[in-house]
């Protein structure tokens, strides 16, 4: 499965384990659904939402904060001497791509498994001296 999100200003076309770089995303939470699906492809079928496609939704799993390639930006104006030298970093974020949901697939829950509780025994001696 195969579908294009929408992450800040920018399209992304994202598979399930496939990781990628954003813009930053604000927060410290370790996991992000995107609701904003433009396009979902099945191998038997190809969607096209206008713009969005409801009920499908992409859940990607926060990596880690990164700072992108520096750019260098130069102004020169001939003649007079003038040369400005300015650079900036994009700042970025790491996803990698759980699960890719559309309306008609079974939702998968995370199975959380208890441990059942004991009762702490508190262990006495049962031996006792006799007197004698």
């Amino acid at each position: 499965m195969q579908a294009v999100i929408k992450a800040g200003s920018s399209q992304y076309l994202v598979s399930e384990g496939q990781e990628i770089l954003v813009d930053k995303i604000a927060g410290t939470d370790t996991s992000v659904k995107f609701n904003d699906i433009l396009l979902f492809v099945d191998g038997k079928q190809t969607l096209v939402g206008s713009p969005f496609l409801e009920g499908y939704s992409v859940e990607a799993q926060v990596m880690g904060q990164e700072k992108g390639d520096k750019v260098r930006v130069f102004k020169f104006k001939a003649k007079s001497r003038y040369r400005k030298t300015t650079g900036f970093r994009a700042q970025l974020t790491r996803l990698k791509i759980v699960s890719i949901m559309s309306p008609n697939s079974p939702k998968v829950e995370k199975a959380v498994e208890e441990k059942p509780k004991t009762k702490a025994v508190k262990k006495t001696s049962q031996t006792r001296s006799k007197k004698s």
